[in-house]
């Protein structure tokens, strides 16, 4: 398929982490975009000239009748984690406006990135929020293609950058449990990849692709690692209680450690030989790295050279 004869494809999310970096990767490819945005304006300046940006907002089923028009593949990477109100509240309308105006406009394919978590067991109000997102998508009866995953290692990730402010303004930490809980972290490049490789996917194929790395690893390993990547020591004391106190307590010290460490600029880095690549064991197999030391090297290489 020729670029000039590529279908109309709506981003939502295009100033968030995920969503402009797959904006780039889009205007690359040469595939036609239209960003939804709340402030096109803002936007406007950070987008190819080929690309539109149109003023829109999931909660609003008016704004969104236009920018869906002509669009045959819908990106939906929006959230309304940290909203003033009930976040799972917003989400779910977000989501069902989203859906029907969709379908009501001819839409063909959505693709939506979610967060990785067995649904057998108990899941935070957040993990279970993006889930039933998803469930409302399918219900639209468009071919839906969900892809679940977990911390996304990379410059600008909340997740990587609270764990770089916490290494390296606290020597000594005292750690909640949830430190412990394992996860899948996997490059942000990767999680791109795949957003890309939905364009193309077949639509019979389209379904829930979890999308983990290939290391499991906890919160408290990826710090270590982090910090053995930059040299440092520090001390990580398991706290086997965690009281609803001193979990907000923990919340607020992340929190102070991100601000000032945006405030002092990047870490200085100690260079270290990083394991090569490995291939994903999804449907969807990808060339790049999925290990956790290279991941946090090349997030921490685009943290220091500023971009």
């Amino acid at each position: 398929m020729g670029p000039d004869h590529r279908p109309l494809v709506l981003l939502t999310g295009a100033s968030g982490y995920i969503g402009g970096r797959l904006l780039k990767e889009l205007e690359k490819a040469g595939w036609p975009v239209r960003c939804l945005a709340r402030r096109p304006d803002f936007l406007r300046p950070k987008v190819a000239a080929s690309t539109e940006a149109i003023k829109a907002d999931c909660l609003d089923r008016r704004s969104l009748v236009p920018a869906m028009a002509g669009v045959q593949t819908a990106y939906y990477l929006v959230h309304s984690i940290g909203s003033s109100g009930k976040f799972e509240q917003e989400d779910r309308e977000a989501a069902q406006k989203f859906a029907d105006v969709a379908r009501d406009s001819g839409v063909r394919r959505i693709v939506y990135l979610s967060g990785l978590g067995n649904q057998d067991q108990a899941l935070s109000a957040y993990l279970l929020s993006r889930h039933e997102v998803a469930d409302i998508l399918r219900s639209s009866e468009i071919p839906t293609i969900e892809f679940r995953a977990s911390i996304v290692i990379g410059s600008g990730s909340l997740s990587f950058e609270m764990i770089r402010a916490l290494v390296q303004r606290l020597p000594v930490m005292v750690c909640p449990r949830w430190v412990a809980v394992k996860a899948q972290p996997i490059a942000v490049e990767d999680v791109v990849a795949y957003l890309m490789a939905a364009l193309v996917l077949p639509v019979e194929q389209c379904g829930v692709f979890e999308i983990g790395g290939t290391d499991q690893v906890s919160y408290g390993q990826i710090m270590r690692e982090y910090a053995r990547q930059c040299g440092l020591r520090r001390w990580m004391i398991p706290v086997p209680i965690l009281t609803p106190r001193l979990s907000s307590l923990w919340l607020v010290l992340c929190q102070c450690a991100l601000v000032v460490s945006r405030h002092s600029g990047p870490p200085r880095w100690r260079r270290g030989t990083a394991p090569g690549p490995s291939r994903s064991s999804h449907t969807f197999r990808r060339r790049r790295s999925g290990f956790l030391a290279r991941g946090i090297l090349c997030a921490g290489s685009r943290t220091r050279s500023g971009r």
